[in-house]
């Protein structure tokens, strides 16, 4: 069911492609997780986004100011969707009009525009948020166990939860969780180290308490969420990272 919820998030992808200056780096894409609901960047004043409340299953546009409007995504097709977003954006009054244009593949079929949603089981939307929030909470010790203080992040793309941060010898280090791939066939936690824009490679022999490294393809250390507690998701993140600050 995490494809329901990626493809939607698309929604907000969209959105902000559609009237957020556009950074190299895809940044303005990202997004928000917080309580259960993925939002965007500000779109405008009175920090206006839209979000993706995942108990809801809806979309919904706030600010400041008191503005809301929701839609619950349930029996709604790609069409409609769109519609009722460019009108919303319209209501608000922003310069441009939406469009729903994305600069890269998901890896599921083409969405059409009668292709209609269905609202995931309660249970197994519970397990994804409980996913995100376990995440987010280890992620947000670790950053502050490290010292560092950089944003975390979902990508709509790839649907990771990520941050990155350069240590002191100049050494990138991406970490965060991923959706189940071609490696694992689960969400897991990552940790990868760079020297500029190449992945360092580490002697296969490495090993952590709970985790694996991988080098072929994609060089870093993996561990499947299933199962795991926050604190072991810290020891994770902390003894991966050590391992490419203290080779």
């Amino acid at each position: 069911m995490v494809k329901t919820f990626h493809i939607a998030a698309q929604y907000l992808a969209t959105t902000a492609i559609s009237f957020l200056d556009s950074k190299a780096d895809d940044s303005h894409t990202n997004l928000e997780w917080k309580n259960g609901v993925l939002r965007t960047h500000p779109l405008s004043d009175h920090n206006c986004v839209l979000s993706l409340d995942y108990k809801n299953f809806s979309l919904r546009w706030t600010n400041d100011s008191g503005y809301r409007k929701e839609m619950l995504l349930d029996g709604k097709s790609h069409s409609e969707i769109i519609t009722w977003i460019r009108r919303v954006s319209l209501d608000l009054k922003y310069a441009k009009v939406y469009e729903y244009k994305l600069h890269y593949e998901l890896p599921y079929e083409n969405i059409t525009s009668g292709f209609i949603f269905q609202k995931p089981p309660e249970e197994i939307t519970n397990q994804l948020i409980q996913q995100r929030d376990l995440a987010q909470s280890s992620l947000e010790e670790v950053l502050k166990k490290v010292h560092q203080n950089t944003a975390i992040r979902i990508w709509p793309h790839h649907f990771d939860s990520g941050s990155f941060f350069v240590t002191d010898n100049e050494i990138g280090i991406g970490l965060g969780m991923a959706i189940p791939d071609t490696m694992i066939d689960d969400f897991y936690l990552y940790v990868s180290g760079y020297k500029g824009h190449d992945a360092i490679e580490l002697p296969s022999s490495r090993s952590l308490e709970k985790g694996v490294y991988h080098n072929n393809g994609w060089k870093g250390f993996a561990l499947p969420v299933s199962g795991i507690s926050v604190e072991e998701a810290v020891d994770f993140y902390t003894q991966a990272i050590d391992q490419y600050v203290n080779p």
